[in-house]
């Protein structure tokens, strides 16, 4: 068979929302990526294969920002009705549209060679072209889910619950054992004018009544029910055991179906079914060991940690093991608060030099993970790593020594490109602090007090109204390399349109014959114009831009300047305007 060989700085393992953006942020802060990923889509368990929903910290003003809103953005700019063909999409563009990135599709992570405590390189199989790929790297961040290259490269792991008295865990089992979460194939139904008959397979199993599915929600009118309690797996090997419970999940499925249609009135006669996966979505298996162990208690005391670069705020939604089989309820949803803090000591092995990870598999104990294990969550945590990534390329350094030495600088680059650090401010640039900040109406202030979104009754922004300006003035000429924005995404989407729960969904489940479309946020600065004051104290285009659809706007320049300002011209949609950040470097 065909081998090809690579080398680049950093390898990734696993195209999930936690893989996808630890390889953007490395290759947009510089670095070479290879990103090997085993499916044919990106997107992992929101991608259209399985169809599970990307949420992550709930309350009013904690949404994630960084690159997964950038997505988000993305899509519901091109994607009005939540097509996940078009979801997929708008995850591929994002990932081909780096330079920095080499994507391999399709190819499976089954071998590793190392050099003492650094893995050397990955090997994996294309199966789509029959070709053998040898990835040579630096560092290596295993965001597969299922940990492939712990059992590679004896990278220390956990699987499993981990006793009360270990951790001091109230939530946690008296006796430890290697149950888990379990997994799930999702079912997705269409409403339609005229009614839809359905025979089940033979094989299918038969819920003749309610009480067959007790605390198992199916009502068709509620279009976010994805039918994740049709689980199983918890009791098996979630990893060697998979094919044997994707059979037994679509018994499930297809039984539920049977249910739904013709063993009682739901409402079911006009609702086909549309979509049904095949490949399950899995919650829990193999967990890093890292230089710290994030457990209840942490999350608990809202992780403080002095190394916080990523958040969470999902309960702690801790699913019974035997899944669909027990007649109790499917999961506990154990309080947590929003946000609690996340530490970069959670993000590489405590025992191989080189390897990071980010996703379901960080370095949490099983109760911490029934938190840590959303998409939006994972998201986050993938950014960190590859921003970290940067910083170990750029100065040779093992992951720890980047916890040692450059923390503080991690934390600052993430929140530059607007990733939300709790408890943490932005600095805003020196050049900015030290010029005169002026507006022709409302305050200007608030751009630069670091803090890029509403919270609570502070809206953390310049005020006003479309044709205002914002300006600098700087008290002798001074180079000028980059302007940084960040607009108003409507981070509560109270002006998206559609159902007013479904906004806040990047995909949906079922789709009813009357749905709405779902707007573009009537929020988000459309058109402005950004001009500088040249040597002779006159004002000068420097960039127009029309058309804007996202949050973050970084305009670079290279100009000498007595002064900077932007006018705004359009949204799209609102009378008023929010800016969060007008900066300038």
């Amino acid at each position: 068979m065909r081998e090809k060989n690579h080398k680049v700085d950093f390898c990734v393992i696993g195209g999930g929302l936690a893989g996808m953006l630890a390889a953007i942020s490395a290759a947009r802060h510089g670095v070479k990526v290879l990103l090997m990923h085993d499916r044919p889509v990106l997107g992992g368990n929101c991608s259209s294969e399985i169809r599970m929903w990307p949420l992550g910290c709930k309350g009013k003003d904690n949404r994630e920002t960084g690159i997964l809103e950038e997505i988000f953005i993305e899509n519901m700019h091109r994607n009005p009705t939540r097509n996940f063909s078009i979801w997929d999409s708008v995850l591929y563009e994002k990932v081909k549209a780096e330079p920095n990135i080499t994507l391999l599709l399709n190819c499976s992570c089954n071998g590793a060679k190392m050099d003492g405590n650094s893995i050397v390189s990955v090997r994996g199989w294309q199966l789509t072209s029959y070709t053998w790929h040898n990835v040579e790297a630096d560092y290596f961040a295993d965001c597969s889910g299922d940990s492939i290259l712990a059992p590679l490269t004896g990278a220390e792991y956990r699987v499993g619950r981990e006793s009360s008295s270990e951790f001091n865990e109230d939530i946690a089992p008296q006796k430890a054992d290697r149950r888990t979460m379990g997994m799930s194939c999702l079912i997705q139904a269409v409403e339609r004018s005229y009614k839809i008959e359905y025979t089940p397979p033979s094989w299918a199993y038969v819920y003749p009544d309610e009480s067959s599915l007790p605390y198992r929600d199916h009502d068709l009118k509620d279009l976010l029910t994805n039918f994740w309690w049709m689980e199983v797996g918890g009791e098996d090997d979630s990893i060697y055991d998979t094919e044997e419970l994707r059979d037994e999940l679509l018994k499930i499925a297809f039984g539920v179906w049977d249910h739904i249609k013709n063993r009682g009135d739901h409402g079911a006669d006009n609702w086909e079914l549309d979509w049904v996966g095949f490949l399950p979505g899995k919650r829990e298996s193999r967990r890093y060991v890292g230089d710290y162990i994030l457990n209840q208690n942490d999350v608990r005391s809202e992780g403080k940690f002095d190394d916080l670069v990523a958040y969470g705020g999902w309960p702690m939604d801790d699913h019974n093991p035997a899944g669909i089989r027990y007649s109790g309820e499917p999961t506990i949803y154990h309080p947590a608060p929003a946000p609690f803090g996340i530490p970069y000591r959670c993000l590489y092995s405590r025992n191989i030099d080189n390897l990071f990870f980010a996703g379901r598999n960080i370095s949490v104990t099983h109760t911490a993970l029934s938190s840590t294990r959303v998409m939006a969550t994972c998201a986050v945590i993938g950014q960190a790593v590859g921003t970290a990534v940067s910083i170990a390329v750029r100065d040779r350094a093992t992951p720890r020594d980047v916890y040692e030495n450059s923390i503080r600088e991690l934390q600052n680059t993430l929140m530059d490109d607007d990733c939300y650090l709790p408890f943490h401010t932005r600095k805003s640039s020196v050049l900015a602090k030290k010029a005169k900040l002026w507006a022709t109406s409302g305050d200007p202030e608030p751009v630069l007090n670091g803090c890029d979104r509403v919270m609570g009754d502070n809206l953390n922004a310049w005020q006003a109204t479309i044709g205002s300006t914002i300006g600098f003035d700087f008290e002798e000429p001074v180079p000028v390399k980059q302007i940084r924005l960040v607009f108003d995404s409507d981070l509560q989407r109270v002006t998206c349109g559609g159902n007013p729960v479904l906004r806040f969904y990047p995909t949906i489940c079922n789709r009813s014959l009357d749905m709405p479309p779902f707007n573009f946020p009537k929020t988000m600065i459309k058109d402005f114009l950004i001009e500088y004051k040249d040597l002779d104290g006159h004002w000068k285009p420097l960039k127009e831009v029309n058309g804007n659809y996202q949050r973050l706007v970084r305009i670079n320049t290279d100009v000498l300047a007595l002064g900077v300002k932007m006018t705004v011209k359009a949204t799209w949609g609102n009378d008023k305007i929010l800016v969060f950040s007008f900066d300038v470097l």
